[in-house]
């Protein structure tokens, strides 16, 4: 078997078999692609510990961050395990390399004022883009989602949302979770909810679509939101995980209940949610250097 169809049957088994989203067998992709050209002329089940770790240092010394070279690593392990079970490599030359350590780097979120700013209804030539727009935004501030899990949204989960209060949705892995969905989430919901089929295609399952009928992309989602994002007059760039960071932080602040924010978020690991205690303890300081007569000098 050649180097390049045992790539392609390792990424379909993780499309096919383990689930792994298109996304994470597209970076899988570009990074086995890149261990190939790194090897040039080298046969890649004859690569050794020594000649990873200098990969790894070539990458790091072209400025690729210790976290995409973690991402990579894992990813070259992976798939050197996949032979290894395979009997087409006798070990794994990428057990025992480490990546750079990289700072790190507290997600960005939105301040509460900068939240409502952003959440203000604005004028559109097209009253449907408009309420679908704000219906997205609330949405994304409201219950946390991630832009895939939104974006995969059928209208068929409207019942749940107006009815219930809460959306069902799949996360990593295909994990499915249920999320609560906010009043004013909801008071957008119905909105968009009567213009839909105005824009809409008859087939079309998606619950939220493009000028032309079908589901909107992620890259318009971004692309509307950071549009709008500069109408509001904020001064940085605002991408749909930052409206999921300032809904975990934003919820910590006033709850303190961490548990409860990692099943919201769906986060497998408590230490992934525990970031945000540390956005809550910057907001904590920044009222500390406000109000206390000690705290300036």
């Amino acid at each position: 078997m050649s180097i390049a169809a045992a790539v392609d049957d390792y990424l379909a088994e993780l499309a096919e078999q383990r689930r792994q989203s298109p996304h994470t067998v597209s970076n899988y992709r570009r990074d086995l692609k890149r261990l190939l050209a790194l090897a040039g002329e080298t046969d890649v089940g004859a690569l050794q510990v020594f000649q990873i770790r200098r990969f790894v240092a070539q990458l790091h010394a072209q400025g690729l961050s210790g976290r995409s070279l973690a991402r990579m690593l894992s990813a070259w392990r992976g798939f050197f395990g996949w032979l290894g079970q395979r009997n087409l490599v006798t070990a794994n030359p990428c057990d025992g390399v480490r990546p750079p350590k990289s700072p790190k780097l507290l997600p960005k979120a939105l301040s509460v004022d900068e939240a409502a700013a952003l959440l203000m209804p604005e004028g559109d030539d097209d009253p449907a883009l408009a309420a679908r727009d704000v219906a997205i935004f609330e949405l994304f501030y409201s219950s946390g989602l991630r832009l895939a899990e939104l974006a995969a949204l059928n209208v068929d989960a409207l019942e749940g949302m107006l009815h219930e209060g809460e959306v069902r949705v799949l996360g990593k892995r295909s994990k499915a979770r249920i999320v609560p969905v906010g009043a004013k989430a909801r008071e957008a919901l119905v909105a968009w909810a009567g213009l839909r089929e105005q824009l809409a295609a008859l087939d079309e399952t998606a619950l939220f679509v493009s000028r032309r009928g079908a589901r909107l992309s992620h890259r318009a989602i971004q692309d509307r939101l950071g549009r709008h994002a500069l109408r509001a007059g904020l001064p940085f760039h605002v991408h749909p995980h930052m409206l999921r960071h300032s809904f975990a932080s934003h919820v910590l602040q006033s709850s303190g209940d961490l548990r409860a924010v990692q099943e919201m978020l769906g986060h497998a690991s408590i230490a992934s949610t525990q970031v945000y205690t540390h956005l809550d303890f910057q907001h904590l300081a920044k009222v500390y250097d406000t109000a206390h007569p000690r705290a300036k000098r």
